[in-house]
């Protein structure tokens, strides 16, 4: 997995995927947003639904704790062994809203997420077991979830959304 020197890198990754994934989105018509192939695992409604699902999670995650909540992860009622249920969820919250309503919700969680990178120091971000949430086995640093959550499907879901458009546009 990458790793980041500082802080202002890994916002300035996460918005140069971001830009680089929403872009593809420009050219599909609201009429084919539920168009499933056999050669992709997503429609687009559910790429950007996935997307949304999980940067609300993360930041959720972090809300919750700040408040003295007890935070369950993934989410209340699914475990990390199981997450096909999680992502129905998601295309279940977000999939009847309109291409257009879900990449402003989209923009408006990347900013909120860049955002909450800028509010914290280089301990809570680089080293493991600053937040409750986020001490597993794995002792992953807050930045390795950001990157997980963001970065990295940015990047391969733009893959999937233009081999779709490839071959349904």
């Amino acid at each position: 997995m990458r790793t980041y020197a500082s802080k202002e890198e890994l916002i300035a990754e996460v918005k140069q995927r971001y830009q680089k994934y929403i872009t593809e989105f420009e050219t599909i018509p609201e009429e084919l947003k539920n168009k499933r192939i056999e050669e992709v695992d997503k429609t687009p409604s559910e790429n950007l639904s996935y997307q949304l699902g999980w940067l609300t999670l993360l930041l959720g995650w972090e809300e919750k704790e700040k408040a003295g909540i007890e935070v369950q992860t993934p989410a209340e009622g699914y475990k990390w062994n199981n997450l096909g249920g999680l992502y129905q969820s998601f295309y279940e919250a977000y999939g009847t809203k309109t291409l257009a309503e879900q990449i402003t919700q989209l923009n408006k969680k990347v900013i909120e997420l860049c955002t909450w990178i800028e509010m914290l120091n280089d301990k809570e971000l680089f080293e493991p077991e600053q937040r409750k949430w986020a001490t597993t086995k794995a002792k992953w640093p807050l930045y390795k979830w950001i990157h997980i959550n963001s970065v990295a499907p940015f990047t391969n879901f733009r893959t999937k959304i233009r081999k779709w458009k490839k071959i349904v546009l």
